[in-house]
C-alpha cells in the first residue's frame, strides 16, 4: 500500500519518445534541440492530460544535458539528468499560476530571473495553468519575456489559449497539442497492463479509452479504479457497469422496434433501461451518437469516423445498409432537439418517450412523402414530416376537332338563352346540365387556332340584339369559325358595355345646390352640428376641378373633414368627373375667444383675485406665502 503509485505517474513519459500522440511536437523539439535553435518562450496549449506539462519537463531535462544522443534525448545518466529524477535541480522551475497569480508572485519570478544558473546552460522556468494570471501580472511578466537574458528559457502551458492576451502570444513559439487518438490509448494501455500482469479484454481498454475523450491521464485513472472493481481482470461488462455506459446493444434493439412501428416494445426497453438507473439524458445522447455512427457507416469512405469498439462494427454495417439516410438525419435532428430542451423539460420520463413516439412513426411519414419513385420536397415549416402533394400533370398542346365549350356557372341570362336552344344528338344528357366540362386548349406557334363548326343547331333568337356591334364583325375562314367567334356569338350578348356619361361642367349654382341637399341630408342623419357647420361654410370654385370650403373655425374645419368621403363620392355622382377635389380653410379674421384664465400667467391670475376679493392678499401675506409661476 505505501509503494503503490498511480500509473498516471508511475508510467509518466521520460523522454520524447515516450510521449503519446504528439509525434509533431515532440520531433520539432528535437530538431530544435540538435539543431541549438531554441526559442526563449514556449507556449503549449491544448485539452487537459495530453502531455503538455510532460513535454516542458522533458524539454527542460533536455536543454540542460551534457550527453544529448544522436536522436536529441537526454541521456538520464549525467549528473543535471540524475538531479533533476531527484527533484534536486536548481535550474528548474516550476510554478503554479493558478495559485500564484498575482503581481508580487510574478515579480519575484523575475528577481530570480536575474542570476545565472549554478550549473548547466539554461534556467528553465515551467508556468502551468498561465491564463490564471491576473492581466496586472501579464503585463509585469511582460518586459521579461519580451527581452530574457541569454541562459533564460520560459515554458508556459495552459489549456485555455484564447485569454491569454495577444502581447504574451506574439512573444512565444506556439505549440497546439491535439487529442489523444483512441487507438494510441489502447496501444499503451494494453503495454501497462501487460507490464502490470493484468488480464484485461482489448474491448474493455476500447472502452476506456471511449471513455476519457482523448485524455491520457483520464483513461490511466479509469484503469486504475476498474482494475480495484474487478480485482485485476478488466472485461467489457464490470467496464460497462462501473464507467456506467449503456451497452450498443440496446440501441441496436431501439432502433429495431423503432423502424418496425413497435411503439410497445420501444416503451417497455426504455423503461428496461430506466430501471438499470441511466437518466434520459444519457439515452438521448448515446441514442444520437448511435444514429451518428449508423449514418458515418453508410458511406465505405466515411466509415473510418465510427466511434466505436472493434466488436460492433460489422454490425454497424450491417444496419446501415437496411436504414435510408432520411430516416438517419431526420432521426438525428428529433434528438438533437430533444437532447436540448431536455433541461426544460419537466416531466423528463415523458420527454423522452414523446421523442421515442416520433421515431416510432417517422418512418411512416418518410413513406408518405414518396408517390411515384419520386421524392416530394418538404414545405418550409416547423415539423419534421414532409406533406403529401398532388402530382401536377404538364400541359401538352392539344388541337381541339369537337365543339368548343366552357366551364361557366349559368346565369339568368343564360339559362333564357339556353331554353330557346335545341339540343343537338351529339351532345346527349348533357345540355342539361348547369356548367359544362370543357377540355385543355392550348395555343400552337400559329395565331388562331380553328375547330369545327360548333354553331348550335337552332339559332339564337334574332330580336336579341348584341351590344358591340364590331363582334359580329369576325371573319369566316374556308367554312370554319374560330374559338372567339363562336364564344362571341354563343354568349356575347350577356356582356354589354356601358356607355360612358359625359362630365358636367363645374358652376357655382349646382355646386351650392348640391352642398345644400348634403346639408339636408346631415339634418335627417341628426348630425346636426355638422349640418349647421355646411349652411355657414362659404363655397369658391378656383378651377374646373377644384373649389374651397371656407368656415369660420378649426372646429368647423373638423366637421367637414369628417365628412370628406362621403362628400366627395356625392360630387362625384353629381358632376361625373372623379377629378373634382376641394381644400379646407379657415377663416383668418374670426378667431376664436379665448377665456381670461387661459391668457395670464399664475402671477397675473393672483393679482386679479386680490383685486376682487382683498382678504387674499392679507392671508398671503400673513403666512408669508409665495405664488409658483
Amino acid at each position: 500500500m505505501e509503494n503503490f503509485i498511480v500509473s498516471a505517474r508511475k508510467y509518466r513519459p521520460q523522454n520524447f519518445n515516450t510521449v503519446v500522440g504528439q509525434s509533431h511536437i515532440t520531433t520539432t523539439l528535437k530538431n530544435a534541440i540538435l539543431n541549438q535553435h531554441l526559442a526563449h518562450a514556449f507556449l503549449f496549449c491544448g485539452p487537459r492530460g495530453v502531455g503538455k506539462t510532460t513535454c516542458a519537463r522533458i524539454l527542460a531535462k533536455t536543454i540542460n544535458c551534457t550527453n544529448i544522443t544522436k536522436e536529441g534525448e537526454a541521456c538520464n545518466q549525467c549528473e543535471s539528468c540524475v538531479s533533476f529524477e531527484k527533484g534536486a535541480s536548481l535550474n528548474i522551475h516550476e510554478l503554479d499560476a493558478a495559485s500564484n497569480n498575482s503581481v508580487d508572485d510574478i515579480r519575484t519570478l523575475v528577481e530570480q530571473v536575474r542570476f545565472a544558473p549554478q550549473a548547466g546552460k539554461y534556467k528553465v522556468y515551467i508556468v502551468d495553468e498561465v491564463h490564471m494570471l491576473s492581466a496586472s501580472a501579464f503585463n509585469a511578466f511582460l518586459k521579461t519575456l519580451e527581452e530574457p537574458p541569454p541562459y533564460a528559457i520560459f515554458i508556459l502551458a495552459t489549456t485555455e489559449k484564447h485569454k491569454i492576451l495577444p502581447t504574451i502570444l506574439s512573444r512565444c513559439q506556439i505549440f497546439d497539442f491535439k487529442r489523444i487518438v483512441p487507438e494510441d490509448t489502447v496501444k499503451h494501455l494494453e503495454e501497462i497492463v501487460e507490464k502490470e500482469h493484468i488480464k484485461a479484454e482489448r474491448n474493455a481498454l476500447q472502452l476506456i479509452a471511449q471513455k476519457s475523450e482523448g485524455c491520457m491521464r483520464d483513461a490511466l485513472s479509469i484503469l486504475d479504479k476498474i482494475v480495484s472493481f474487478s480485482n485485476g481482470a478488466l472485461t467489457y461488462d464490470n467496464t460497462l457497469e462501473h464507467l456506467n455506459i449503456l451497452d450498443e446493444g440496446y440501441f441496436f434493439k431501439m432502433l429495431t422496434h423503432l423502424t418496425e412501428q413497435d411503439l410497445t416494445s420501444a416503451m417497455l426497453l426504455y423503461d428496461e433501461i430506466n430501471q438499470k438507473g441511466f437518466e434520459g439524458d444519457t439515452v438521448l445522447y448515446g441514442m444520437a451518437a448511435f444514429i451518428r455512427n449508423i449514418l458515418v457507416c453508410k458511406d465505405k469512405a466515411s466509415a473510418h469516423l465510427l466511434e466505436s469498439i472493434e466488436g460492433w462494427r460489422d454490425q454497424y454495417l450491417a444496419t446501415a445498409e437496411k436504414i435510408g439516410t432520411p430516416y438517419l438525419v431526420s432521426a438525428l435532428n428529433i434528438l438533437n432537439e430533444a437532447e436540448i430542451q431536455f433541461k426544460m423539460a419537466r416531466n423528463k420520463r415523458l420527454h423522452v418517450e414523446l421523442a421515442l413516439i416520433k421515431l416510432n412513426f417517422l418512418q411512416q411519414a418518410i413513406e408518405l412523402s414518396m408517390e411515384d419513385g419520386q421524392l416530394v420536397k418538404k414545405k418550409l415549416v416547423d415539423s419534421h414530416y414532409p406533406i403529401r402533394t398532388r402530382k401536377i400533370i404538364p400541359l401538352s398542346n392539344i388541337v381541339v376537332n369537337a365543339e368548343a365549350k366552357l366551364v361557366i356557372e349559368t346565369t339568368a341570362t343564360a339559362a333564357a338563352f339556353a331554353s330557346t336552344k335545341t339540343p343537338s344528338k351529339s351532345e346527349g344528357n348533357h345540355s342539361a346540365d348547369s356548367k359544362v366540362d370543357t377540355p385543355i386548349v392550348t395555343p400552337n406557334k400559329n395565331v388562331a387556332q380553328t375547330i369545327p363548326d360548333a354553331t348550335p343547331t337552332t339559332a339564337a333568337p334574332a330580336s336579341k340584339p348584341i351590344a358591340n356591334p364590331a363582334l359580329n364583325a369576325q371573319p369566316n375562314l374556308g367554312g370554319k369559325k374560330s374559338l372567339l367567334a363562336v364564344l362571341q356569338q354563343k354568349y356575347g350578348s350577356e356582356y354589354s358595355i356601358e356607355e360612358v356619361k359625359e362630365a358636367i361642367s363645374l358652376d357655382m349654382d349646382s355646386l351650392q345646390n348640391c352642398w345644400n341637399e348634403y346639408a339636408n341630408k346631415m339634418e335627417q342623419d341628426l348630425k346636426h352640428s355638422v349640418a349647421g357647420t355646411f349652411r355657414i361654410a362659404t363655397l369658391q370654385i378656383e378651377d374646373p376641378t377644384h373649389f374651397t370650403i371656407t368656415v369660420p373655425a378649426l372646429t368647423a374645419q373638423k366637421f367637414v373633414e369628417q365628412e370628406r368621403m362621403s362628400l366627395m363620392e356625392t360630387i362625384w355622382e353629381r358632376f361625373q368627373n372623379r377629378a373634382i377635389q376641394f381644400s379646407i380653410l379657415v377663416d383668418a379674421g374670426e378667431k376664436e375667444d379665448v377665456p381670461l384664465h387661459m391668457k395670464l400667467n399664475s402671477k397675473q391670475k393672483f393679482d386679479h383675485i386680490a383685486k376682487q376679493f382683498p382678504l387674499v392678499q392679507q392671508l398671503k401675506e400673513r403666512l408669508n406665502l409665495e405664488v409658483n409661476f
